[in-house]
């Protein structure tokens, strides 16, 4: 198993935009989530989405929450959803996504949405035609949703990644979370081949599993990432770099060490416990600027 550190990711750099990328060349995020009573979340992820270098979003989250949260983030756009009966997302909202998903070079579901008959529908309704040039990220309820949808998965060939704690894997698999806790590598290794996805295991050593048996890891060593958004912030700076153009692995290691990163430099600014999840979004840019893009801008 290899260690997420800086020798890892010099070897992995970033893809360079390059001088004169437009916006849509920064790569282009559909974010799906939220719901009445949980509309922050997916403000966390939006912003870490734009911390990470994509260039332009789309928040889709219900109606009712949808105009605030454009003015929390005016950089994002908004499309408005229909709710359920319990202020979640409607099935119905799949439909009024296609067109922008259409678009799309990444699609990020599940921050701020609860596991629900309805979100699985609505997620496998967005996850039914495969693109090869779509990337995606399925978060919190979208990845409960996900044992019932592993033939879905599989036909995304390898361009999907899945974030959950070991609560929501146990809920993914039907595993004892005791068990994930005892063996967590082999837990997010056959996740990963059954799904055919990038898995992100997390925890305070967390594991990043491929299809064909790759392992990484990361430990952050940093209890004040044990925090209400942490995760939203994760999925935010992963969706971002892959609508950047890295590849799944690349992002989701990334991701988990700038997430890391930014916890350590946090618990040493204010104190171990006791920073949001909202203190990391400032802290995205500055690690996510390798050795590489400092020789480039001092020329």
């Amino acid at each position: 198993m290899q260690k997420i550190d800086r020798a890892w990711l010099d070897a992995h750099p970033l893809p360079d935009p390059g001088r004169g990328t437009d916006k849509d060349g920064r790569g282009r995020v559909v974010l799906v989530g939220g719901a009445e009573f949980v509309p922050g979340g997916l403000r966390l992820t939006g912003e870490a989405v734009l911390r990470a270098g994509a260039g332009k979003l789309q928040m889709a989250t219900v109606a009712a929450v949808a105009t605030a949260l454009g003015v929390l983030l005016p950089e994002a756009a908004m499309i408005a959803l229909p709710a359920d009966k319990d202020g979640e997302i409607a099935v119905e909202g799949a439909q009024r996504l296609l067109d922008p998903v259409s678009q799309a070079d990444t699609l990020i579901i599940g921050p701020g949405m609860s596991g629900s008959e309805t979100t699985s529908q609505l997620v496998a309704q967005l996850l039914e035609s495969p693109r090869a040039d779509l990337t995606i990220l399925l978060d919190a309820a979208a990845i409960t949703c996900a044992g019932a949808l592993q033939s879905t998965l599989v036909r995304h060939e390898g361009h999907i990644v899945m974030t959950p704690h070991h609560g929501e894997m146990a809920s993914m698999t039907g595993l004892h979370i005791e068990e994930i806790r005892s063996s967590p590598v082999a837990a997010a290794l056959n996740a990963a081949r059954t799904c055919n996805a990038i898995l992100v295991l997390k925890a305070a050593d967390t594991i990043v599993a491929t299809p064909d048996g790759c392992l990484l890891s990361y430990s952050s060593e940093c209890i004040g990432l044990a925090t209400g958004g942490s995760g939203d912030v994760l999925a935010g700076i992963i969706g971002g770099l892959m609508a950047r153009g890295a590849l799944p692995l690349q992002a989701a290691a990334w991701g988990v060490w700038t997430h890391g990163e930014a916890g350590k430099l946090l618990a040493s600014q204010i104190a171990p416990l006791g920073f949001l999840a909202r203190d990391l979004l400032e802290k995205i840019p500055s690690l996510l600027k390798s050795d590489a893009d400092t020789r480039r801008l001092s020329r």
